[in-house]
Protein backbone atom coordinates (compact mmCIF):
# COMPACT_ATOMS: atom_id res chain seq x y z
CA UNK A 1 0.00 0.00 0.00
CA UNK A 2 2.94 2.59 -0.76
CA UNK A 3 2.47 5.24 -3.19
CA UNK A 4 4.15 7.21 -5.67
CA UNK A 5 5.54 10.46 -4.58
CA UNK A 6 4.03 11.98 -7.23
CA UNK A 7 0.51 10.76 -6.95
CA UNK A 8 -2.21 11.62 -4.37
CA UNK A 9 -4.00 9.49 -2.39
CA UNK A 10 -7.60 8.37 -2.28
CA UNK A 11 -9.11 6.16 0.14
CA UNK A 12 -12.32 4.77 -1.13
CA UNK A 13 -14.30 3.03 2.21
CA UNK A 14 -17.10 1.52 -0.03
CA UNK A 15 -18.32 -1.98 0.44
CA UNK A 16 -20.31 -2.70 -2.68
CA UNK A 17 -18.04 -3.98 -5.52
CA UNK A 18 -19.69 -2.53 -8.13
CA UNK A 19 -19.57 1.13 -7.26
CA UNK A 20 -15.92 0.40 -6.00
CA UNK A 21 -15.69 -0.60 -9.70
CA UNK A 22 -17.08 2.69 -11.30
CA UNK A 23 -15.79 5.27 -8.75
CA UNK A 24 -12.32 3.38 -9.58
CA UNK A 25 -13.01 3.86 -13.73
CA UNK A 26 -14.16 7.67 -13.06
CA UNK A 27 -11.10 8.59 -11.20
CA UNK A 28 -8.56 7.58 -13.92
CA UNK A 29 -10.51 9.99 -16.99
CA UNK A 30 -9.31 12.86 -15.20
CA UNK A 31 -5.15 14.31 -15.02
CA UNK A 32 -5.23 13.94 -11.52
CA UNK A 33 -2.36 11.09 -10.70
CA UNK A 34 -4.06 9.04 -8.44
CA UNK A 35 -3.93 6.09 -6.44
CA UNK A 36 -7.43 4.41 -4.92
CA UNK A 37 -6.94 2.27 -1.96
CA UNK A 38 -10.26 0.31 -0.80
CA UNK A 39 -11.48 -0.33 2.62
CA UNK A 40 -15.09 -2.34 2.38
CA UNK A 41 -16.24 -1.41 6.18
CA UNK A 42 -15.13 0.46 8.34
CA UNK A 43 -13.69 -1.80 11.04
CA UNK A 44 -11.02 -1.96 8.28
CA UNK A 45 -11.48 1.80 7.56
CA UNK A 46 -10.02 2.74 10.91
CA UNK A 47 -7.43 -0.03 10.74
CA UNK A 48 -5.99 1.64 7.60
CA UNK A 49 -6.05 5.05 9.03
CA UNK A 50 -4.62 4.54 12.29
CA UNK A 51 -1.97 2.43 11.01
CA UNK A 52 -2.56 -1.02 13.23
CA UNK A 53 -1.90 -4.42 12.53
CA UNK A 54 -1.43 -5.35 8.74
CA UNK A 55 -1.65 -1.31 7.45
CA UNK A 56 1.30 -0.19 9.76
CA UNK A 57 2.76 0.95 6.30
CA UNK A 58 -0.16 2.86 4.99
CA UNK A 59 0.39 6.00 3.22
CA UNK A 60 -2.15 8.63 4.71
CA UNK A 61 -4.87 9.70 2.32
CA UNK A 62 -5.00 13.04 0.51
CA UNK A 63 -8.65 12.38 0.24
CA UNK A 64 -11.55 9.96 2.08
CA UNK A 65 -14.64 8.47 0.14
CA UNK A 66 -16.95 7.43 2.50
CA UNK A 67 -19.98 5.44 2.25
CA UNK A 68 -22.47 5.90 5.16
CA UNK A 69 -23.61 1.93 4.95
CA UNK A 70 -21.20 0.06 5.93
CA UNK A 71 -20.53 -3.62 6.98
CA UNK A 72 -18.76 -3.91 10.88
CA UNK A 73 -18.83 0.01 11.77
CA UNK A 74 -20.95 2.18 9.72
CA UNK A 75 -20.13 5.32 8.18
CA UNK A 76 -21.25 7.71 10.36
CA UNK A 77 -19.26 6.03 13.43
CA UNK A 78 -16.04 5.76 10.83
CA UNK A 79 -16.55 9.78 10.10
CA UNK A 80 -17.16 10.75 14.26
CA UNK A 81 -14.15 8.71 14.97
CA UNK A 82 -11.74 10.51 11.93
CA UNK A 83 -12.96 14.21 13.18
CA UNK A 84 -12.12 13.67 16.79
CA UNK A 85 -8.71 12.27 16.08
CA UNK A 86 -6.38 15.18 16.17
CA UNK A 87 -3.95 12.72 13.81
CA UNK A 88 -6.94 12.40 10.88
CA UNK A 89 -9.65 15.19 11.40
CA UNK A 90 -7.54 17.25 8.62
CA UNK A 91 -7.95 14.93 5.68
CA UNK A 92 -11.03 15.97 3.78
CA UNK A 93 -13.84 13.40 4.12
CA UNK A 94 -16.47 13.34 1.02
CA UNK A 95 -19.50 11.41 1.93
CA UNK A 96 -20.80 9.59 -0.88
CA UNK A 97 -23.20 7.37 -0.59
CA UNK A 98 -27.15 6.84 -1.70
CA UNK A 99 -28.75 8.03 1.05
CA UNK A 100 -31.19 11.20 0.72
CA UNK A 101 -32.12 10.88 3.98
CA UNK A 102 -32.09 14.18 5.49
CA UNK A 103 -31.45 13.06 9.04
CA UNK A 104 -28.28 11.55 7.41
CA UNK A 105 -26.83 14.34 5.82
CA UNK A 106 -27.60 17.13 8.81
CA UNK A 107 -25.73 14.20 11.33
CA UNK A 108 -23.00 14.13 8.68
CA UNK A 109 -22.78 18.28 8.49
CA UNK A 110 -22.55 17.69 11.99
CA UNK A 111 -19.45 15.22 12.54
CA UNK A 112 -17.93 17.86 10.04
CA UNK A 113 -17.86 15.82 7.16
CA UNK A 114 -16.40 18.69 4.21
CA UNK A 115 -18.90 17.56 1.80
CA UNK A 116 -22.05 15.15 1.41
CA UNK A 117 -22.99 13.95 -2.06
CA UNK A 118 -25.85 11.58 -2.98
CA UNK A 119 -24.39 9.22 -5.36
CA UNK A 120 -26.32 8.63 -9.01
CA UNK A 121 -27.69 5.45 -10.64
CA UNK A 122 -27.16 7.45 -14.01
CA UNK A 123 -23.47 6.37 -14.73
CA UNK A 124 -22.77 9.73 -16.54
CA UNK A 125 -23.74 11.70 -13.78
CA UNK A 126 -21.69 9.46 -11.68
CA UNK A 127 -18.84 9.76 -13.59
CA UNK A 128 -18.99 13.89 -13.47
CA UNK A 129 -19.73 13.65 -9.51
CA UNK A 130 -16.72 11.81 -8.83
CA UNK A 131 -14.36 13.79 -11.42
CA UNK A 132 -15.89 16.94 -10.16
CA UNK A 133 -14.47 15.49 -6.67
CA UNK A 134 -11.48 14.36 -7.55
CA UNK A 135 -10.57 17.93 -9.08
CA UNK A 136 -11.87 19.85 -6.45
CA UNK A 137 -9.70 18.08 -3.40
CA UNK A 138 -6.74 17.07 -5.24
CA UNK A 139 -6.12 20.26 -7.68
CA UNK A 140 -7.88 22.98 -6.57
CA UNK A 141 -8.28 23.08 -2.45
CA UNK A 142 -5.58 24.07 -0.48
CA UNK A 143 -4.38 21.08 1.94
CA UNK A 144 -3.43 21.16 5.65
CA UNK A 145 0.26 18.78 5.82
CA UNK A 146 -0.54 15.84 7.97
CA UNK A 147 -0.62 16.59 11.31
CA UNK A 148 2.61 15.69 12.85
CA UNK A 149 2.47 12.07 14.56
CA UNK A 150 1.51 11.72 18.56
CA UNK A 151 3.61 9.49 20.78
CA UNK A 152 1.42 7.41 22.54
Amino acid sequence: MLADAKSKIIFLVEDNRGDIRLIQEALKTTAVQCQVIVARDGMEAMAYLRQDGDFAEAVRPDLILLDLNLPKKDGREVLAEIKADPALRHIPVVVLTTSRNEEDICKSYDLHVNCYISKSRNLAQLFKIVRGIQEFWLETATLPPPAPAVES
